[in-house]
């Protein structure tokens, strides 16, 4: 596969969407999920070779789980990509405008990134939602999907792709990296003259790959430990409704929570119960100190002993730690040691300790008595989502629409010179 070939044809179909009208990217987005709708069969067919592979190779259920597409499925994730034609398009809107003493008019103006690398892992939907969004803000894009859905990705592609030569636009808006040898996802990483962007999607060893190989900028986004504190003044009951939506929803989920964290004044009482919730749920709770008393009396084979390290584990399944704390302080600081950084939460009735646990969680999206689960870009009104960003950069929490423009200046003046 020629990556330089690849990147010399997203660069000039980069310039073809960067000069469309609204209404023709909105026509592509629609022509394209109409065709994908046509192609339920052949995508069903391409998953369920992917999902055979991947159980023979022995892959574990929460990864089964993300690669997993069924009619449903597919149908929800269309019907988010056609949400985005509903959207605002962001690319050519002004703003910040102002007139300098010397009359110069200045403003920004939206515009397209180019081209966007995105590389990830057991999910086909993001194929698609990358598709939708990067079409809208008139951005092309070169995508590498994991080694287990790589029949799922080529077929939904080249589908795409059929959807964009309908629409009059160039099939290579949209390419993908057909040859799962990881030294392809090297070569991408490299492609500074013609990818602006790089977005990685996956695992904490992903990420720091792209973080030292890009010679691209990167924005990271996925991989987080989730916590919820359970504050003394929170409502218990309530409390257990949150924690349940927000690890049992979609337990494979990025935003699914990971650590319970009670506070002393409140555990004897909160967590037999959170423990006799969990066990009905399946459930399997990691306790640490003396959260392990409290829940074993309860969930007894449900329950084991934790060691340090699992604090630092995204379990992406029906597993998660619960340990006492003495108030606000221990848990910022914990967060902190474990660097939450994605989707946290704190249920309480104390405006205090909310306002305090805001303002000092380092996490992209901080949550007052609200699961975690919300941490989506359809959820946020965004339309669909590229990824859900953890660092600190123009782009934080679900990237949708805007996150993937950048800007430029516009300055009229009266034929003016400097003095």
């Amino acid at each position: 596969m020629d990556m330089n070939l690849l990147g010399q044809r997203a660069k000039q179909s980069s310039y073809v969407l960067a000069s469309l009208s609204t209404a023709r990217k909105n026509e592509a987005i629609t022509k394209i999920a109409d065709i994908l709708q046509d192609s339920v069969q052949e995508i069903l067919e391409a998953n369920a070779t992917d999902l055979k592979n991947a159980r023979e190779s022995g892959i574990g259920e929460a990864m089964l789980d993300r690669l997993m597409l069924n009619e449903k499925r597919v149908n929800d994730i269309l019907s988010d990509m056609r949400k985005v034609v509903l959207l605002d398009d962001p690319v050519g809107s002004e703003y910040d405008s102002r007139v300098l003493p010397n009359g110069l008019k200045l403003l920004k103006r939206r515009v397209p990134l180019g081209v966007v690398g995105v590389i990830y892992e057991a999910r086909p939907n993001v194929t698609v939602d990358i598709t939708s969004l990067c079409l809208k803000t008139g951005n092309a894009c070169i995508l590498r999907g994991g080694r287990e859905t790589f029949n799922t990705n080529a077929v939904i592609v080249r589908i795409i792709q059929r959807g964009l030569e309908a629409a009059g636009l160039p099939a290579a808006s949209v390419q993908y990296i057909e040859d799962p040898d990881r030294a392809y996802v090297t070569e991408l990483l490299h492609l500074d003259k013609y990818v602006d962007m790089i977005i990685p999607r996956g695992g904490a060893k992903l990420h720091m790959l792209c973080k030292h190989e890009s010679t691209i900028p990167v924005i990271i986004g996925g991989f987080g430990v989730g916590h919820i504190f359970v504050d003394e003044s929170a409502d218990q009951e309530r409390a257990l409704d949150v924690i349940e939506n927000s690890k049992i929803q979609k337990p494979s989920a990025c935003n699914s929570v990971d650590t319970i964290l009670v506070h002393r004044n409140i555990a004897s009482s909160f967590i037999p119960k959170l423990a006799a919730r969990m066990t009905e749920k399946k459930v399997r709770m990691v306790c640490h100190g003396e959260a392990l008393a409290y829940a074993s009396s309860v969930a007894g084979s449900m329950v084991t002993e934790g060691k340090e390290e699992d604090f630092a584990t995204e379990w992406l399944s029906l597993c998660m730690n619960v340990a006492v704390v003495d108030g606000l302080d221990q848990v910022i600081s914990h967060m902190q040691k474990y660097e939450a950084c994605h989707s946290d939460a704190i249920l309480t009735n104390d405006h205090a300790n909310a306002l305090r646990f805001v303002n000092e969680a380092g996490s992209a999206c901080a949550y007052v008595n609200a699961s975690t689960r919300f941490s989506d870009g359809a959820q946020f009104g965004l339309g669909a989502e590229v990824a859900i960003s953890t660092q600190k950069l123009h782009a934080r929490g679900p990237m949708g629409l805007v996150e993937l423009t950048s800007y430029k200046w516009i300055i009229e003046g009266d034929y003016a010179v400097r003095s």
